[in-house]
């Protein structure tokens, strides 16, 4: 099968994992996959996703300016039996390509008439996605949980990290990854860590995004915020809980990481951590409360690892790989 993915941001995170991990994992299996990204994502820059394409996936080089009419056109003269969509400017280019079998993308966040009424089927990563989506659409739709794959930490990662950044080996280290962006509520973790006011405990927020500015001046100054992290598995390494405070989380592939990471999580109850709340142990905490989220922050501080690959048995990618081809093969044949 000839498979097109379209995803047209510049900088990694999570919906651009899932892509760049599809497009690697069906190339694997035998499919013959394209990956089309803007030039801009093609930069030599740790946070980039050219360097991070997997054996076998042909890019193709979209400009950056008109990126999605630009990507039609590609498509176009690729006339693939599915074009697969990703985040805002990848689904208007796939809705508009007129030679592709079968027109499909993936919910990264939410449905979006603008950017999916037009496609033949969508791939809810999360199952309360799909009370959105409008029938008939709905009826040619799938619910699909993300997955995770083994990344095991650099040799050495977690003394490296917290030498580095002054954090004691004795410390309890907790920690959030992502975007820093206000829907993921750091601004109420780094007020939680503060008013719980732990004795051994430190707080280290990794990832860059439009808040970072903003919350490097309103944490406080031992609050670790390295920015972007190249390799997040690392990382997750130096944590000893991972934190999420999230406003707003569709699926949370980073909990599938934590969880592989032998992390115990403390989440807020946004719509991805309900989801895997039967996975994550411990109860949520309500979204935008500082008070719960210290509290929460206090039961688990000196919480040990547990086994990850018995945590994420249940998320490996082979299962969604075969949905997601069988998905692929009813829209074609619609």
């Amino acid at each position: 099968m000839r498979i097109a993915h379209v995803i047209l941001t510049s900088r990694f995170a999570g919906s651009e994992r899932y892509a760049l991990e599809l497009a690697a994992a069906q190339a694997a299996a035998g499919d013959e996959v394209h990956l089309l990204l803007r030039r801009r994502a093609l930069q030599a820059r740790p946070d980039a996703l050219g360097h991070r394409v997997g054996p076998g996936v042909v890019v193709h080089a979209v400009p950056d300016w008109l990126p999605a009419w630009h990507g039609r056109r590609r498509l176009d003269a690729l006339a693939p039996d599915v074009a697969h969509g990703h985040l805002s400017a990848g689904c208007r280019a796939v809705a508009g390509c007129r030679r592709a079998g079968a027109r499909v993308a993936t919910l990264h966040i939410a449905y979006k008439p603008r950017q999916h009424a037009r496609l033949d089927g969508l791939v809810a990563i999360a199952p309360w996605q799909m009370a959105a989506i409008p029938e008939p659409l709905r009826a040619r739709s799938v619910q699909v949980d993300n997955w995770t794959r083994p990344a095991p930490p650099a040799p050495g990662a977690r003394e490296a990290l917290r030498a580095a950044h002054g954090i004691a080996p004795g410390d309890y280290l907790f920690g959030a990854l992502g975007r820093v962006e206000d829907s993921k509520g750091l601004d109420v973790l780094a007020e939680a860590f503060a008013r719980a006011a732990l004795p051994g405990a430190r707080l280290a927020i990794v990832g860059q995004g439009r808040a970072w500015r903003a919350l490097r001046r309103r944490a406080p100054a031992e609050v670790v915020m390295p920015g972007f992290a190249a390799r997040p598995q690392d990382w997750l390494a130096a944590f000893d809980c991972f934190v999420s405070a999230a406003r707003s989380e569709p699926f949370g592939l980073v909990f599938l990481e934590a969880l592989q990471a032998g992390l115990p999580v403390v989440a807020t109850a946004s719509q991805g951590a309900r989801h895997l709340a039967s996975h994550l142990g411990g109860a949520l905490v309500p979204v935008d409360d500082d008070d719960a989220l210290a509290a929460a922050l206090g039961r688990a501080l000196g919480t040990p690892r547990r086994d990850g690959d018995e945590a994420v048995a249940g998320f490996r990618i082979e299962p969604r790989l075969a949905a997601l081809s069988a998905f692929y093969q009813a829209r074609l044949a619609d």
